[in-house]
């Protein structure tokens, strides 16, 4: 990676950490910065599942985005997971504050520090909008620079709830109090980077980085190529009888290459990166 895109990964990354807790397509990311920032604690549910909050104007284009996912079975599957699971709660909602984007937050944690709950929330317009290529390298792909095909936005959408997915997935499987302790860090950290002169050798950050196990842009980019992963999991089911299927992927391929190499393998460690009929 040059040093002008490594740049701006960096100052793209900070931008987002020290955002107000919303969505945003702003710098090309639409997740919500707030994610595990509290701390919830409740008994283990007895009745939970899937509680899904949708205001009736948007329960056409929900169903459409639901039904998207639903028809592959690593969908069904992961949604199954949830739905039949009465020790969790997962509500999934829609907000018309959030636009193209989504996001995971509100999670919840029992006195043994299982998680037990969360809070999904999808943007009123979640067919549409295409995230940028750095973080993203997916669900970008789906963006199409050609004329001769257009991929329908429900499978859009179903990728992006199939990424959020994914975050609470590696919530449900990482260390809580690790979790909080690099959210409560991450603003400590970025401020005084801002107020330093930029200085990532200051011994404060240093200290900072080797407490969260990582500095704030390494944790951030994590979770979020982590869910990337899920996200191709649902396409290479979904598309792999398309027209375009070969395009998408060599778009993904091209994409964590041009910008996320240090992250390569963990696409590269999935039986579905560079499909076989695609070439190399």
């Amino acid at each position: 990676m040059d040093l002008s895109r490594s740049i701006f990964r960096v100052v793209t990354a900070l931008a987002v950490l020290i955002a107000a807790p919303v969505c945003l397509f702003a710098f090309g990311v639409f997740e919500d910065t707030s994610a595990v920032k509290t701390m919830t604690i409740i008994k283990t549910p007895t009745d939970g599942g899937i509680r899904e909050d949708i205001p009736a104007k948007y329960r056409e284009r929900y169903a459409a985005w639901k039904n998207e996912l639903l028809s592959t079975d690593l969908g069904r599957q992961q949604w199954d997971n949830y739905g039949n699971n009465k020790s969790f709660i997962l509500t999934i909602t829609i907000s018309s504050k959030h636009s193209q984007g989504a996001g995971t937050d509100k999670y919840l944690w029992n006195e043994n520090g299982a998680l037990v709950g969360a809070t999904i929330t999808l943007g009123r317009d979640l067919n549409d909008g295409y995230p940028d290529p750095i973080y993203y390298p997916v669900m970008n792909s789906l963006s199409s620079d050609m004329s001769s095909y257009s991929i329908n936005g429900r499978i859009l959408a179903a990728a992006k709830i199939s990424h959020e997915f994914g975050h609470i997935n590696q919530t449900a499987e990482g260390n809580k109090n690790l979790l909080l302790l690099q959210n409560r860090l991450m603003p400590v950290y970025t401020e005084i980077f801002l107020n330093n002169g930029r200085d990532m050798k200051d011994k404060k950050l240093v200290d900072l980085a080797k407490q969260m196990g990582g500095t704030p842009v390494e944790i951030w980019e994590s979770r979020e190529y982590w869910s990337e992963v899920n996200a191709m999991r649902f396409l290479q089911e979904r598309i792999g009888k398309e027209d375009f299927y070969c395009y998408v992927f060599n778009k993904i391929k091209l994409n964590i290459e041009t910008y996320a190499k240090d992250y390569e393998y963990r696409f590269d460690n999935s039986s579905l990166f560079t499909p076989p009929r695609c070439g190399k």
